[in-house]
């Protein structure tokens, strides 16, 4: 009984994220900016500001993806990473410090109606918006600015699901119930983003916060609308995704990452959610 119960929730949400995707896809036009291919973003100095993050070494390697060819292994490189979400008080301080990332002042074409919503105004944050909860309602043009601000980038969808996929003691914890299980029921859990940062467990890495607080931006976040057959056809016909892409997926009951897909799917770079934030990631330096 508790096993079918699990079942029918899962299925629900999994459901209810499905028709959210295909909802948003009825309203995109061919017209639609696309911030991976389509749009040139300007090059320019951003203003330096205090915020000096925390970040940790990952060692790269390969692994299957959720979407992928004949179970082909994704390789992923060294890189650095930010223990912790991007917060409010750090988010705060980048947009007095470059006024065009301002509520007031955010081209619309940058960020829709629900960008940084809940402050009270440009800088000034909200009575109930903790300075140590992570930032939300912020599109991927801002989230990219900001990393770009401190010579850092978004991590890719490979790069995040690779970091992600740790539990607190081993590297790739997909297999094991009991991480997938707290992944779904954290989806359950309403106002997560309202939370501070680094009070969910500490993974293999010693990155915190991946799961259980936030949904996060990544650069590549609509590369996975696939159509065909191949992982490699996902930049063609990439508004087609209402459930095509779980044609593609590797394993059809890892259901807390297929959800994640779902809704990276389902969304564009100036959309403002108030559970997405973001983190930013560096480089190794060869």
């Amino acid at each position: 009984m508790k096993k079918h119960k699990l079942m029918y929730r899962i299925v629900f949400i999994l459901i209810f994220t499905l028709i959210v995707s295909c909802q948003k896809s009825k309203e995109q036009t061919t017209t639609e900016i696309n911030p991976i291919s389509n749009v040139i973003i300007e090059q320019e100095q951003y203003s330096s500001f205090k915020v000096t993050t925390e970040m940790v070494l990952v060692k790269g390697g390969s692994y299957v993806p959720l979407y992928g060819k004949n179970q082909e292994q994704v390789i992923v490189n060294d890189l650095f990473m930010d223990i912790y979400p991007v917060t409010n008080e750090e988010f705060l301080d980048f947009v007095k410090k470059n006024k065009k990332w301002q509520k007031s002042k955010v081209k619309k074409i940058f960020a829709d109606g629900n960008y940084l919503v809940k402050w009270k105004n440009d800088t000034l944050l909200s009575t109930d918006s903790k300075p140590n909860s992570p930032v939300t309602n912020v599109s991927w043009y801002a989230a990219n600015a900001y990393c770009d601000c401190q010579g850092k980038r978004l991590a890719t969808v490979d790069e995040w699901e690779y970091v992600a996929m740790a539990n607190e003691t081993k590297a790739d914890a997909r297999e094991i119930e009991s991480y997938n299980q707290n992944i779904l029921d954290w989806y359950e859990k309403p106002k997560t983003y309202q939370n501070e940062v680094g009070h969910t467990f500490k993974n293999y890495y010693g990155i915190y916060d991946l799961h259980g607080l936030v949904w996060e931006w990544t650069s590549d976040f609509n590369s996975i609308l696939i159509t065909g057959e191949s992982r490699s056809d996902s930049a063609e016909n990439n508004n087609l995704f209402c459930g095509s892409g779980s044609l593609n997926a590797t394993d059809l009951m890892n259901y807390a990452a297929f959800m994640r897909y779902a809704f990276r799917g389902s969304i564009k770079a100036n959309y403002s959610i108030q559970n997405l934030g973001f983190r930013c990631v560096k480089d190794i330096e060869k």
